[in-house]
């Protein structure tokens, strides 16, 4: 049986993205965070809602296009795949961090005016929300 490692999710941008290239300078890398909510009624019937933290990767031609284009609030489809990184702290300590590495993104929220370029390739802002779409392949992705 083949093995799948495939996430989807829908959510908001927690901050502002941050694009930063390798030493080398030819692999570029944006990294934002993405909260997803989910909402249940409790015994006391109060409403409650628990978001959870998602840490977005976006690499080479998905952060070119989408490094402008994403900003704190903004809700995004993402499609990818879990990658969790393994290293020791200067304290001898084993640290993990999990993130959703993109192949493919939606924006489904309004792109306003002023984060768009004449070459983005998103359309202009005429009030309909954007649902601008950009899958990159597994080549794209450094491994």
């Amino acid at each position: 049986m083949a093995n799948i490692n495939k996430v989807i999710l829908i959510g908001r941008v927690g901050k502002d993205p941050e694009t930063s290239f390798n030493a080398n300078g030819t692999t570029q890398v944006t990294k934002f965070s993405l909260a997803t909510s989910e909402f249940y009624t409790d015994k006391s019937n109060e409403k409650k809602e628990i978001t959870e933290w998602h840490n977005i990767v976006l690499w080479n031609k998905l952060s070119d296009i989408y490094k402008e284009v994403i900003k704190k609030g903004t809700l995004l489809f993402i499609e990818g795949k879990i990658k969790t990184n393994k290293w020791t702290n200067a304290e001898n300590v084993t640290m993990y961090r999990t993130e959703i590495w993109a192949n493919t993104i939606q924006v489904l929220s309004k792109i306003e005016r002023s984060q768009q370029s004449s070459n983005s390739g998103f359309p202009k802002d005429d009030g309909i929300p954007s649902f601008d779409e950009f899958t990159s392949n597994d080549d794209d992705i450094p491994f």
